[in-house]
Parts: C-alpha cells; structure tokens; sequence
C-alpha cells in the first residue's frame, strides 16, 4: 500500500512537470511565432541558427534608442583598439576610461562608438601628417559620443569648444571692405561650404532611402532660383555621356572616393546612387550632393572679385530656401541644415 501510494505520489509529480514544460515551449512558440512575422524584424531572417536570430534580435537597431547599451560578450578592456602607432586626433583623445563609457552606447539610429573611430583605427595616419581619425554617423553622435568628439574638435579647430563657444554666421556680403584682389596674383576666387541635413543620418551611416531623401529635398529647393542662380541638377546615374564629358571639362565632376580614410568610413557605398551636381547657368553657383558631405556649396568666379563671389555664395544660400529645407510630412515636418 505504502508503495502503491509512493508510486502514485511519484507519478504525480512527473505529470505536473510535463504539463508545466508543455506550457512553457507553447509560450516561447507562440513568442518566437509573433517575432518572426513581425514586420520590424523580417530583416534578420536571413541570419543562420537559432543563436544568430537571438543575437539578430538583441542587436536590431528598431530596439535601439538614444543613449541606450548594446550587449556585448566581452569587456571594454578587451575591445579596446591598439593605438600605439596612430597620429591622428581620435588617437590623441581616446582614452581606456572614455572607451569603457561610450563603448555600449548608441544614437537612435543605431550608430556606435566603434563605428565613429573605425577609419581612424584601420588608417594610423603619418607622422607629419595628423587627421581627425574619426566620423559622426549622425547629429546626435556629437551628443552621445560628446566625451571623445569634444576634445577632437578643440584639437582639430584649435581650441574651439563646442560646449561654451558658438561659431558665427554671417551672411551679409555688404559689410566686406576691400574684397577685390590684385589680378596680377589671383586666377581666381571661391567660397564654399558643406552642409548637413537634420533628421537624416550622415553619409557614413545613412541608409539608401536616406541618401535618396537628400537628393529629393537638396534638388527640390535648388529648382526655386532664378535669374543668374537659374540652373539644373546633373545625376551621376543618369546624366549622358556629353554631360559627363562637359562636367569634366570643367572641372566641376568629382569622382568616386577612393581614400583609405573615406572608404573606411563607408563613403562610398552604392555609388552612384542618388549622387549629382547641380550648377547655375553661368556655372558660377554649384552644389555637389551626397559627394563627402550631404551637400557642399561652392560659389566661384575667375578672377579676385572676393565680395561679388561671397554676395552670390549668401544669395544662392537664402533664395534657395537651402538653409531651411522642408520635407514632406513622411519625415516629420521640418529638416534645418546644420553645420557638421
């Protein structure tokens, strides 16, 4: 009797641990079942095995935001880069202390620490020559990685700090006093700059679409100048042989990027693609797109005619509307151009 009811005990107890791992696989079935139909996550399905999908999910840069930590399998000290034969500002600034701190953070994009150095670190650089060594993937890279990016930038631009000064902007070409060079010495005369849109991820990092968007939003203001600013936009994809031969005629074509410090940075993915020119009527005014910046503004003239240059270069600027473009409500209302 004794048995029968140890037995029966026994039994008991077997069937109620069956029963609770039945329930628990139809739990993580039913789980597992909603992630892989789940329209965010159909991007990682190609990943091979059931620790790569977990890994593929953890790592998912939908259930990235600002600032957060990704998981790593090793320690900062493990990861950190040899930088014992680098010269370049990155190297200069990057300490074991800062790298332990950032490592694991990333930009509502996704974009990390790693990925911000990885050109300095795969280009030492020369011992006369010192670069910056490092790229923002996007705005917010400037905030959340602020602990490297600031001394680099005091580096790089002698002392400006980000945190307490604000460069000046001036755009009033009629407060220049003497802007004429002697001819006998100056061929000719530029002003130029680059540009980056806000809400899009910077060329290092931005997506296809995002590169296409620049294009949409840079071309689309263009196409309001008139007057001397009249002009056209010239795609890289899609402009003619006789375009192309004209553009290199005139030295206003830029090639594909070929530099160790910008293929590292990833500059040149899918070139062409959403890539172009556009250039006044006067060939004056030109706005190369999605080349190393989002956009770069040039104003030029034969020449040393400096203020006539820097008058066309503010003009081109605010009659475009170029300093404040405006999207279409897909993207959420306002993109402002900000200094990068």
């Amino acid at each position: 009797m004794l048995y029968r009811e140890l037995k029966d005990s026994s039994t008991y107890a077997l069937r109620r641990r069956v029963y609770w791992f039945l329930g628990l696989a139809l739990k993580m079935a039913s789980t597992l079942s909603r992630f892989l139909t789940s329209r965010k996550t159909r991007g990682i399905l190609t990943l091979v095995g059931a620790g790569s999908l977990a890994a593929g999910f953890l790592f998912s840069r939908d259930y990235v935001k600002a600032g957060s930590k990704q998981r790593k399998l090793y320690p900062p000290s493990a990861d950190y880069p040899d930088l014992r034969k680098h010269n370049n500002c990155m190297s200069s600034c990057l300490t074991p202390a800062i790298y332990a701190k950032l490592r694991d953070k990333t930009t509502p994009s996704g974009w990390t620490l790693d990925q911000c150095i990885q050109t300095g670190v795969d280009n030492p650089g020369h011992p006369f020559i010192k670069t910056v060594g490092m790229v923002a993937g996007d705005e917010e890279s400037y905030e959340v990685f602020a602990d490297i990016f600031d001394p680099v930038i005091m580096e790089r631009h002698n002392g400006y700090d980000p945190r307490t000064m604000k460069h000046p902007t001036d755009l009033d070409a009629s407060k220049i006093r003497n802007g004429q060079f002697d001819e006998n010495y100056v061929l000719s005369s530029r002003v130029r700059t680059g540009r980056s849109i806000r809400g899009l991820s910077m060329p290092p990092a931005c997506t296809r679409a995002e590169r296409r968007e620049v294009e949409r939003v840079t071309v689309e203001a263009l196409a309001g100048l008139k007057g001397d600013l009249a002009g056209k936009y010239y795609s890289l994809s899609s402009m003619t042989d006789k375009e192309q031969q004209q553009l290199i005629d005139d030295h206003f074509l830029f090639d594909k990027p070929v530099s160790p410090l910008l293929t590292a940075a990833g500059m040149a993915r899918d070139w062409p693609d959403a890539r172009g020119i556009w250039h006044n009527n006067e060939k004056t005014f030109l706005i190369w797109v999605n080349e190393e910046d989002h956009t770069r503004i040039i104003s030029m003239e034969k020449g040393g005619n400096m203020k006539r240059v820097f008058d066309k270069f503010c003009r081109g600027l605010k009659e475009s509307g170029i300093i404040k473009a405006q999207a279409d409500s897909k993207m959420k209302g306002a993109m402002e151009l900000f200094d990068a």
